[in-house]
């Protein structure tokens, strides 16, 4: 029997800021369905990146943007803004890197929890609770898309050092 060698792609991740808003409305656009109303402003970014306490993490697969993280944290607990990974590059491990890498930052900076909402039915709710996140609350028509049509949110969250 052959064996099978498939080529395993390194995930770069590197910290982003305000000049790589063009990088986050692209994968934004390409990664959130519009239907639902997940994907922010490039004002709204802007705005959080001001914020103190707010991180910007860039994925990088191959020379080429896969995702990114926006975090902030806030005294001891932190929250995972938005999550995006370009639907190519799915279930090829860039959602985890950035994952841990954001559970990772959470511990080297004493945060105790980390927390973060998401649509109810988004398949990226598999990869949280891959990694340690439980649901604890939700909100009832949160989402709007386009159409107008109203969906659920659900929070989950976890404790960065247990």
């Amino acid at each position: 029997m052959a064996t099978r060698q498939v080529a395993t792609r390194a995930v770069a991740l590197r910290t982003g800021d305000a000049r790589d808003l063009a990088i986050v409305d692209a994968l934004m656009t390409e990664a959130f369905d519009p239907r639902y109303g997940e994907a922010w402003t490039r004002s709204q970014c802007l705005g959080v990146l001001a914020l103190t306490g707010v991180q910007l993490t860039l994925a990088i697969v191959d020379d080429v943007p896969a995702g990114f993280t926006m975090t902030r944290a806030v005294a001891d607990e932190a929250e995972l803004l938005l999550i995006a990974v370009a639907p190519a590059q799915r279930r090829r491990g860039v959602g985890t890197a950035l994952i841990r890498a954001a559970i990772a930052e959470c511990s080297a900076c004493a945060i105790a929890k980390l927390h973060l909402e998401v649509r109810a039915g988004n398949d990226a709710v598999g990869l949280y609770r891959a990694h340690g996140f439980t649901k604890v609350g939700e909100r009832r028509a949160y989402y709007r898309g386009k159409t107008g049509v109203a969906h659920d949110a659900h929070t989950y969250s976890r404790d960065i050092n247990s």
